[in-house]
């Protein structure tokens, strides 16, 4: 029985990992003002750049590399939409997943000669979740991410870009930079999150993160906008997903079982969305001088 719950419970934690760096990387765009529905594209694009990066140098490393610049790029793409250009953020999360969606497709048929999965990759080589560079990455950016938001200058000065542009603008703060800096916080830990997808994986197959990027969403909102909350409400759905697994070989039906992680997301979403405040000018376009109307 030990034996069993020490299983349950690293899958569990190997199921969060994804969840969790997305979910503090997505604290750090909304507490800027940034609503960031294009973290699907962002950890898809870091997977297939750690696919890539793997592949054609054996090095794990190169692919994580490739990852965060692939996730970073995507991440400034959407910023530069929203922030400087001003559009809906909503729709620009939106058409970026269906656009990252595309190019990996067709990136898979140039790189590999098919437009379902890459090659075999070696991944990272660990005896256990807990030794997992990656692993460790999540759980250093909740540590990280709720000192650098709540214990420092700039995380008042995001704070406040979310919260009050207007009033952030007559402080001397510049709130298009903390916003892109915001932006890019997320697009690096959603890459981490799909380069662990892909090592744990040994492939990148097409739309491999498969709505985590929603689900991880959904987590920052249930975690109130804090990295450690946001952190917690992953592990509940990880929690979820990891039953589904288990109860599969059981007598409730297959379809039952694999709508139980979307099914909690949506009771606990109904429980909480009401109770949990965002920032106020999340979603809010702003010009220098100027705030504008949603």
């Amino acid at each position: 029985m030990g034996i069993e719950f020490l299983v349950l419970f690293q899958q569990i934690l190997r199921i969060a990992v994804p969840y969790v760096l997305t979910s503090v990387g997505a604290s750090f765009s909304e507490r800027g003002g940034v609503v960031n529905l294009a973290l699907e594209g962002m950890m898809l694009a870091g997977a297939f750049g750690a696919a890539i990066g793997e592949y054609y140098t054996g090095s794990a490393a190169a692919g994580i590399a490739l990852a965060l610049v692939s996730g970073l790029s995507v991440a400034f793409l959407h910023a530069f939409v929203t922030v400087s250009m001003k559009a809906d953020q909503i729709v620009s999360g939106i058409a970026i997943n269906i656009l990252v969606m595309g190019a990996t497709r067709f990136g898979l048929s140039v790189f590999f000669g098919s437009a379902m999965n890459s090659a075999r990759i070696k991944g990272i080589e660990v005896s256990s979740v807990f030794v997992d560079p990656l692993f460790l990455a999540a759980l250093f950016s909740v540590v990280t991410g709720q000192f650098l938001l709540f214990r420092t200058p700039y995380g008042l000065r995001l704070r406040a870009a979310g919260e009050s542009a207007e009033t952030a603008d007559s402080a001397g703060i510049r709130v298009s930079a903390m916003r892109y800096s915001g932006v890019l916080v997320s697009g690096a830990l959603a890459a981490l999150a799909g380069a662990f997808l892909v090592f744990q994986q040994h492939s990148f197959t097409e739309g491999m993160s498969a709505g985590r990027g929603y689900i991880a969403l959904a987590a920052m909102i249930i975690g109130k906008w804090n990295p450690a909350g946001a952190a917690l409400a992953s592990l509940m759905f990880a929690s979820a997903e990891a039953a589904e697994m288990w109860l599969q070989s059981g007598f409730l039906p297959t379809q039952l079982v694999q709508s139980l992680p979307y099914v909690i997301t949506l009771l606990v979403l109904a429980g909480f969305v009401g109770k949990a405040v965002a920032p106020r000018d999340l979603g809010v376009p702003y010009d220098k001088g100027r705030r504008l109307l949603k």
